[in-house]
């Protein structure tokens, strides 16, 4: 089998996972490797995403590292075998790998909540709005590049929109939804869009208002990705540089805390509608 040269966010997070299991019981990765009747490089290249595994090889580790959690060892299986591509996958190698690790991440969530503090969210920014945000980079960006970003952040919305929709949970500050990205035609459009999107029932967008006294990870964009067991959830946050992917046990917990702060300060989702609905008609 040979080996991956870029393991995804989901190949790697499915081999921290194991490593996580050996190391809960002390046992070094030889050991492990000979229990599993494997060659003693084979689990350092699972953990570290850049070999697959069976269901049954998975099942049998499970076993050796005294694992009874059905739910999570039922979720790992899942992530076992060969992996069938993506529709992200059509754009690898033509825009940058975070994007499609993002994509990969939401396809397989069973629920997602997000904060954004700056920005409309991204599974719901209309083609204007999308593209006159990818106008400011600088330095600016091909021009092929900008299209194939539009369409890949287009294509994302199938996870909301598609039945049955994902549980969404977005919370927006009233700053992200008073900049005028792309003019006053394209932020009313936007506007509309993401009142359209509040209709979904599976979808609850909440407002944090500017008299809000504060609250953690002001400035901060940041996605909570929910999986199949809570022990395989992952949290994408925002950096210059590009996606920065969490997903120890504490930084979770952490990160879930935050956002329950968060949401004591957001107005409710009639509120948020209302506060919409306000910033629109000044458009």
């Amino acid at each position: 089998m040979a080996p991956r040269q870029a393991p995804t966010i989901r190949q790697r997070r499915f081999g921290a996972e194991l490593r996580r299991l050996r190391d809960a019981i002390g046992m070094s990765a030889p050991v492990a490797a000979e229990r599993l009747g494997a060659d003693r490089t084979m689990i350092s290249n699972i953990e570290s995403g850049r070999f697959g595994i069976s269901e049954e090889r998975l099942r049998r580790l499970a076993s050796i590292y005294e694992c009874d959690d059905s739910e999570l060892i039922d979720a790992l299986a899942a992530m076992t075998g060969g992996r069938s591509r993506g529709w992200w996958d059509e754009y690898r190698g033509k825009i940058p790998s975070d994007f499609l690790d993002v994509a990969e991440l939401e396809h397989h969530a069973t629920s997602l909540r997000t904060l954004q503090t700056a920005h409309i969210p991204g599974l719901f920014q209309t083609e204007d709005h999308a593209r006159a945000l990818f106008d400011l980079f600088v330095p600016a960006l091909p021009r092929l590049e900008v299209e194939l970003r539009i369409a890949h952040r287009l294509a994302r919305h199938a996870v909301v929109a598609n039945e049955p929709g994902l549980p969404y949970v977005g919370l927006v500050h009233e700053a992200a939804l008073r900049m005028r990205i792309g003019g006053r035609k394209v932020a009313r459009a936007q506007l509309d869009r993401l009142l359209e999107e509040s209709e979904r029932p599976n979808v609850r967008l909440l407002v944090i208002p500017f008299t809000a006294e504060g609250f953690p990870m002001a400035g901060d964009t940041m996605m909570y990705v929910s999986a199949a067991s809570p022990h395989l959830d992952a949290v994408e946050v925002d950096s210059p540089l590009g996606a920065v992917f969490f997903d120890a046990p504490a930084q979770l917990a952490n990160f879930r805390r935050r956002l329950d702060l968060v949401e004591q300060v957001a107005l409710n989702p009639n509120e948020s509608r209302d506060l919409i609905l306000g910033i629109a008609g000044e458009l």
